[in-house]
């Protein structure tokens, strides 16, 4: 497989996709979000492997799971049993792990052969996307000591891997502000939350990635929408790995919980 995938002619390009994956509760739910992953799964080409950045495995260095058979990780807690027995048998693939590491040149992306696996980032959106959990899957975790400016650049280098069949997703949440969340039914979401959410939107359509990527906290709203950079950063690695053909896509809007922006969208070719 991996002497196709680096000799073998250039696949279709594939599209990268930002996901945004909320409630680990969205897992196990059907509704408007998961019913859209489902018909997302079945729309793209299938790729010959997932590459996800998910905003729950933060590391000391850059690391890709490199292991044959990663593991389920409920790295959560105080949610239903049915969440906790929820497994995605997806297998791994050293082979393509290690043609990820060897095809970036800089900076330097660690093997991981036992440490992590797939957490809810990643599972919580492919069980929707690939209920088949038949394509190899890999985690690239994030270096959350460097500037954005990292990130960005990683995203770039790993745009070849569009040509190879390899499949990006960035999970996060591009709103996600976990102080200020509302658990009730249908929760309103916080005026600051729509401000900065709509704000997000038109410079996505404007193509003005500059602003998304380093003018986020120069507003109250944007402070608030995004306390923390964890669930940012996957989204640097998307526009890094995109380029001016592609067309952009907004499969998915909703604001849940008050403060938690599902915002989800796709660039490719159309």
């Amino acid at each position: 497989m991996l002497d196709k995938l680096m000799n073998g002619p250039n696949s279709e390009r594939m599209p990268v996709l930002f996901i945004g994956h909320g409630s680990p509760m969205n897992a196990i739910d059907s509704n408007p979000y998961t019913k859209t992953l489902n018909s997302l799964g079945e729309k793209l080409p299938k790729p010959k492997a997932i590459l996800v950045i998910s905003a729950h495995w933060m590391t000391e260095g850059s690391w890709i799971t490199e292991m044959p058979k990663p593991k389920t990780i409920h790295d959560f807690y105080g949610f239903p049993q049915e969440l906790f027995d929820v497994q995605y048998p997806a297998p791994g693939s050293p082979e393509i792990a290690k043609f990820i590491r060897e095809s970036v040149q800089h900076p330097r992306i660690h093997a991981d052969t036992e440490m992590w696996g797939l957490d809810h980032g990643t599972w919580s959106v492919l069980r929707h996307l690939y209920p088949a959990a038949d394509i190899p899957v890999l985690q690239l975790s994030l270096h959350m000591e460097k500037p954005v400016e990292y990130h960005i650049e990683l995203g770039k280098q790993l745009s070849q891997l569009r040509d190879k069949g390899i499949l990006i997703l960035g999970s996060g949440n591009l709103v996600h502000n976990l102080r200020t969340i509302r658990w009730e039914p249908n929760a309103q979401p916080y005026d600051w939350a729509v401000e900065y959410d709509e704000w997000l939107k038109a410079r996505l359509l404007d193509r003005d990635f500059s602003a998304v990527l380093n003018d986020f906290h120069r507003t109250e709203a944007g402070k608030m929408s995004i306390p923390t950079m964890e669930h940012y950063y996957p989204l640097h690695y998307v526009l890094g790995a995109a380029d001016s053909a592609d067309e952009l896509k907004f499969e998915y809007e909703e604001l849940q919980n008050g403060s938690i922006s599902m915002r989800s969208f796709s660039l490719g070719r159309g």
